[in-house]
């Protein structure tokens, strides 16, 4: 288990509350602190996630060290739910119940905050940015305490079927995805787009997160003749996946990555990284290994950071990348909500960004976010694997 970290955030300028409440009346604030709760997956089959929530809380620390958010200190309580539902229930409750947070921010997975979703918003806890890009976390009408933070997977999959119809628009379609909300969001963007033509074009096999392989699902999908192949998977079966199709010979004409597993270090290099050689995927964030960003102010701070807060990370983890952007958006609602930081506030300021620029998006891509629009990051650019790091083409681009 992940013990407690303290943490704080600077980023961005606050805006004064139209009114002050006081700390001892707001759950998880006290004069001195601001309690946030979450869980991650540092042990488990996702485990290649915890350095995001490791991310977070250097943030949270760097943050507090350079004075904190309104005069408080950010405690930032994060506990091991081992990517398995169950888990994540029992630590939020504990989180909620008894350390009393003040919010849930960023639990990794689809189907963990699938099962803590209902929960949380009976109770009016703020769940803020989802750790995942499920297109339900958009739905403020009925799950107005939920808001989600990166590009949904069906956006995601619409982007990839816009380029197949440029490429090979008679291609027949593979699909590999995990059998919950996240795998499924590909299969309804490329319904979206497809319509009726789905099932002639569409073959798809799916996984359980338990399950020790995918071999045989990767067997079957090639045995379709499938020209373009869309791995929907998290890091340990989209580096399996790779260097499968790469060991059996399959070469489909384009082979699509998701977004939540273009790490180089937990995915591309475990995978072989000449066996990815042409793999493309969606991208918003900046990719550490892409020597283009150098010299780039936003990329600077973030390695400055990683040295001085976080310096047993991985500088070729794109998860750090991840957990640094989104924990410099919490830090921007917190610092909106200035002294009233009650849960209502919380969530209004939530749903009350304009046009933040986070060092490590890609240019041209904002956060904005409104009381109907829960989906803070709605644009991407393609990339390609080139055997070192990713290489962007095109412009940025949105779904369907």
């Amino acid at each position: 288990m992940f013990e407690r970290r303290a943490a704080l955030a600077a980023l961005a300028t606050g805006l004064a509350a139209p009114r002050l409440a006081r700390a001892a009346d707001t759950t998880g604030i006290t004069e001195t602190e601001i309690r946030i709760g979450n869980t991650a997956s540092y042990s488990g089959p996702a485990s290649a996630y915890g350095t995001i929530a490791r991310t977070e809380a250097a943030y949270f620390r760097m943050v507090n060290d350079q004075g904190g958010i309104a005069g408080r200190k950010i405690a930032f309580l994060s506990y091991d739910d081992g990517y398995s539902p169950p888990k994540t229930v029992e630590q939020v409750r504990r989180l909620v119940e008894q350390d009393k947070v003040a919010c849930i921010f960023q639990n990794i997975g689809t189907a963990a905050n699938s099962a803590i979703v209902r929960y949380l918003n009976q109770r009016k806890v703020p769940h803020l940015f989802v750790g995942s890009g499920a297109d339900k976390w958009g739905n403020y009408q009925d799950t107005p305490w939920t808001i989600g933070w990166q590009p949904s997977y069906r956006t995601e999959a619409q982007i990839y079927l816009k380029m197949v119809r440029q490429e090979a628009p008679q291609a027949r379609i593979a699909v590999l995805y995990q059998n919950d909300d996240f795998g499924k969001d590909y299969l309804v963007g490329l319904r979206d787009l497809l319509g009726d033509r789905y099932d002639q074009v569409v073959r798809a096999a799916s996984y359980e997160v338990t399950d020790p392989t995918i071999d045989s699902q990767v067997l079957s999908l090639q045995a379709t003749g499938a020209e373009v192949f869309i791995s929907a998977t998290t890091p340990k079966f989209a580096a399996q996946a790779i260097r499968k199709v790469y060991d059996i010979g399959w070469q489909p004409r384009l082979h699509f990555l998701s977004n939540v597993s273009i790490s180089v270090a937990a995915v591309m290099v475990p995978a072989g990284a000449e066996k990815g050689t042409g793999v493309i995927t969606s991208a918003y964030l900046k990719d550490p290994t892409d020597p283009s960003w150098a010299e780039d102010p936003g990329m600077n701070a973030w390695r400055d950071f990683m040295r001085r807060w976080y310096p047993e990370g991985e500088l070729t983890d794109a998860g750090n990348i991840f957990g640094y952007g989104i924990a410099a958006t919490m830090t921007q609602v917190l610092r909106q909500c200035g002294r009233d930081l009650s849960r209502e506030r919380l969530m209004r300021e939530a749903a009350n960004l304009r046009d933040l620029e986070v060092g490590v998006l890609l240019p041209g891509i904002r956060i904005n976010t409104s009381p109907t629009n829960y989906h803070p990051i709605r644009q991407m650019q393609l990339a390609r694997w080139t055997g070192s790091t990713w290489e962007r083409f095109g412009g940025v681009i949105e779904g369907a």
